[in-house]
C-alpha cells in the first residue's frame, strides 16, 4: 500500500497528467469559492433579517446593541465559512473526481499495467452520479457529526474516520467500475472493506493537508487504481461472484 501511494504521488506530476492536475485544481477552487460565497450571502441575509426583527421588537434604543451583536456574528460567520470550506473539501474533491477519474485511471493503467486489458470508461452521467452521491453523503455525515465536534478531539477523529470511509469507498468503486458492473464493484469493495478503509485513511490524510488537498482527485484515483489491481489479483479464481455477493 505504501508503494501504491508513492507511485500515485510520482505520477501526479507526470507530463500526461499535468494538465488534468491543473484542471482538477481549478474546478475544486471554483466550487469552494462558489460554496463560500453562497454561505456568506445566506449568513449576511440572516444577520440582517434577525437584526431588523430585534430592533422592531425591542425598539429604537436597541439599535447600538443589535449592531454590535450583528458585527460579532458576522466575524464568527467569517470563521465559520473558512472552517466549513475546509470540512467540505472531501465532498468537493469527490465530486471533481467524477469528471477526471477515467482519464487519470487510463493513464495509470497504461503506464503501470500495459499488459492488462484496458478498462472501460464510465459514462459522464454515471460518473457524475456516483461522485454527486458521495458528495451529498459526505455533507450529511459531517452535519450529523458536527455536534460532536464541540467535544475536544472527538470531532476531529470522527471527521477523519468518516472521510476515510467515504473517500475510500468512492475512489475504489470508480476504479473498479472500469472493469466490473456496478453491483460487482460494490461487492468487491465490501469483500475487502477493511483494506479499502485503510486505503481511505491514506486518502483522508492527503485531503487533510491544506492546498495539497486540491490534488486529491489525482492522487486518490491513481492510488485506488493500484489497490484495485492488487486486490483483483488477490481475489483471482478463489473468490467467485457468489462469494463476493454473500
Amino acid at each position: 500500500m505504501f508503494d501504491d501511494a508513492i507511485s500515485a504521488i510520482e505520477q501526479m506530476f507526470s507530463p500526461p497528467l499535468r494538465a488534468v492536475l491543473w484542471k482538477s485544481i481549478g474546478l475544486a477552487v471554483a466550487l469552494v469559492i462558489a460554496v463560500a460565497l453562497a454561505l456568506e450571502r445566506a449568513i449576511v441575509w440572516l444577520v440582517g433579517a434577525g437584526g431588523a426583527s430585534a430592533e422592531t421588537a425591542l425598539g429604537p434604543h436597541a439599535h447600538l446593541p443589535v449592531d454590535v451583536i450583528a458585527w460579532l456574528l458576522s466575524i464568527a460567520a467569517g470563521f465559520g465559512i473558512v472552517i466549513g470550506s475546509v470540512m467540505l473539501m472531501p465532498a468537493v474533491t469527490a465530486f471533481v473526481a467524477s469528471f477526471f477519474a477515467d482519464q487519470i485511471a487510463e493513464e495509470v493503467e497504461h503506464t503501470y499495467y500495459p499488459g492488462d486489458p484496458p478498462g472501460t470508461a464510465l459514462t459522464l452521467s454515471q460518473a457524475i452520479l456516483e461522485g454527486g452521491k458521495t458528495a451529498l453523503l459526505a455533507i450529511a455525515v459531517y452535519v450529523c457529526a458536527l455536534p460532536l465536534s464541540l467535544i475536544a478531539g472527538v470531532g476531529v477523529v470522527l471527521f477523519f474516520l468518516a472521510t476515510a470511509w467515504l473517500l475510500g469507498r468512492e475512489y475504489f468503486e470508480l476504479a473498479a467500475m472500469r472493469f466490473r458492473p456496478v453491483a460487482e464493484a460494490k461487492a468487491l469493495r465490501r469483500h475487502y472493506a477493511a483494506r479499502v478503509f485503510i486505503g481511505g485513511m491514506v486518502i483522508a490524510l492527503f485531503v487533510s493537508i491544506p492546498l495539497v488537498n486540491l490534488a486529491t482527485p489525482l492522487f486518490a484515483t491513481a492510488f485506488m487504481v493500484h489497490m484495485h489491481k492488487r486486490l483483483s489479483r488477490r481475489a483471482g479464481p478463489n473468490v467467485s461472484p457468489g462469494r463476493l455477493y454473500s
